[in-house]
């Protein structure tokens, strides 16, 4: 018996009790009795069982599997718990923090799915965490349209069909609407190959153009580029007359039938309402190499709004799903643990218990958080979307918060309509502008932001020959500022 220390990416291993066993004159098999893997963050440690296989003559194969995890409580502490919305207290509420997390779909690595694509992977471990955070962000907005905010999941309890048919649109298999194959194969459109890893934007696109084919929950999807929302735009894209997809945006007695599957003709009724239920999406990039302080109290409060849907994102190549925060601390469900695909069972019900997270979630320090996130909004009315712009307007005057990004009634004019004048070097510039009516500006991005700059038509060819500036000429806009990208 010995201790043999090692270290892996992502965690500081030390190997304890280890023996030999043995397994024949070909082999031996070095066995593990326990490993101990340190909490980081605060949030959870795992447990996992290693196999070291030695065969005489070669080098020793390692193979790693999860196989239980080790998850911390909630700190005891005055600060209140935040999870998408709701307020919660440590001291008063704990099981009703734990219900609420243990409500979330929770979609992780599978193995053993039918092959993406035919002949594609059977599994998504090392390369699907963001594209499973995608879901389960897109499984809270459904959960939110066709169930409500205040549902909760118990085990043991039989749900409705609703609940069914929003899990069954993630199931691992080609046919469903959100399935880790519907969203590989559609990000080939978006310049990913199968099996290649997802940025938040990525996913959030490739999302949208999913939500296309759900006529069952009839969803309006804007992704919010540069860093912008306009409130004009959207409400162009909800306010329409569609057939209301039983949920809760046009109500009615749900049937008394519990079965598992999808609504015999996508519960289509015939029924109109003037509001598409938004499923509000916003890349951000908040710094270079890591978050910029000044986002931080920004990206709090988007967790204590009631619309939240949470926040995708995580460490460099390894993505979580935030759902809320605790003092300085982001809550959150890791995809990291590897299941098998699930199965409809003799009775042809699908058991769910895998997709709920029956412990105290994880949680990590908000300052180690990589800048690019997506964050996510659900508005199932018009007063939902207007109490949103209501709040968005208030967080900007919150002393010490940055806004993360832009709320605009309409599309600034800098950035609709230019008029650009195709210039070539040693080309003459002929004419001029008369004050206050026409300027030339020149635009750069730098740390994220764009930045842009009025100069002399004099200066105009000079700079344009050394620095290779596109000219963009436009009418003077009230006021310029700088806007926040991706």
């Amino acid at each position: 018996m010995f201790s043999w220390p090692f270290s892996a990416p992502g965690a500081d291993l030390t190997w304890k009790s280890l023996y030999f066993s043995a397994c024949g004159a070909a082999r031996s098999e070095l066995r593990l009795r326990q490993l101990s893997v340190p909490s980081r963050g605060g949030g959870c440690g795992a447990s996992r069982a290693v196999s070291c296989q030695l065969v005489p003559g070669a080098l020793a194969t390692l193979t790693y599997d999860t196989l239980r995890f080790e998850y911390e409580d909630f700190p005891e502490t005055k600060e209140p718990v935040w999870i998408l919305g709701r307020k919660y207290s440590v001291f008063t509420e704990k099981e009703e923090i734990l219900l609420d997390v243990t409500s979330r779909l929770w979609f992780t690595y599978r193995k053993n799915f039918p092959a993406i694509g035919g002949t594609g992977p059977t599994s998504d471990t090392g390369w699907g965490c963001m594209l499973r955070c995608g879901q389960m962000i897109f499984a809270q907005a459904l959960v939110c349209r066709h169930l409500g905010r205040d549902w909760r999941w118990i085990k043991g309890k039989r749900q409705t069909d609703n609940y069914f048919n929003v899990l069954n649109a993630f199931i691992d298999k080609k046919d469903s609407y959100y399935s880790i194959h519907q969203i590989a194969q559609m990000g080939v459109g978006e310049g990913k190959s199968i099996g290649q890893w997802y940025g938040p934007n990525t996913v959030a696109q490739v999302l949208k153009k999913l939500a296309t084919f759900d006529t069952w929950s009839s969803l309006a999807v804007h992704i919010a580029m540069d860093n912008t929302v306009v409130m004009e735009e959207i409400r162009r894209l909800c306010q329409s007359n569609f057939p209301c997809a039983g949920a809760a945006a046009c109500p009615a007695v749900e049937s008394d039938v519990l079965y598992n599957g999808y609504p015999e003709e996508a519960g289509v009724r015939d029924r109109l309402s003037l509001w598409k239920p938004l499923v509000l999406l916003i890349p951000l990039r908040l710094g270079l190499t890591e978050i910029n302080e000044a986002y931080i109290e920004t990206l709090k409060h988007c967790f204590m709004m009631p619309q939240s849907l949470g926040v995708i994102g995580g460490k460099p190549n390894s993505a979580h799903y935030f759902i809320g925060y605790v003092g300085e601390e982001l809550i959150y469900l890791d995809p990291h643990t590897t299941q098998p695909a699930v199965e409809p069972n003799d009775s042809s019900c699908l058991p769910d218990e895998s997709f709920h997270c029956q412990h105290p979630p994880c949680r990590m320090s908000i300052a180690e958080l990589d800048p690019s996130i997506a964050v996510g909004f659900f508005c199932n009315t018009e007063e939902d979307f207007n109490d949103w712009c209501q709040q968005i307007k208030k967080l900007s005057l919150v002393r010490g918060a940055l806004p993360m990004f832009e709320l605009v009634e309409r599309q600034p004019s800098h950035f609709s309509n230019p008029d650009v004048l195709n210039l070539t070097p040693g080309k003459a510039i002929q004419g001029g502008r008369a004050e206050g009516e026409l300027i030339p500006l020149i635009f750069w991005k730098w740390c994220g932001i764009l930045f842009c700059l009025e100069v002399d038509m004099e200066l105009l060819v000079p700079l344009i020959e050394f620095f290779g500036f596109q000219l963009v000429v436009h009418r003077r806009p009230q006021s310029v500022s700088g806007q926040f990208l991706e």
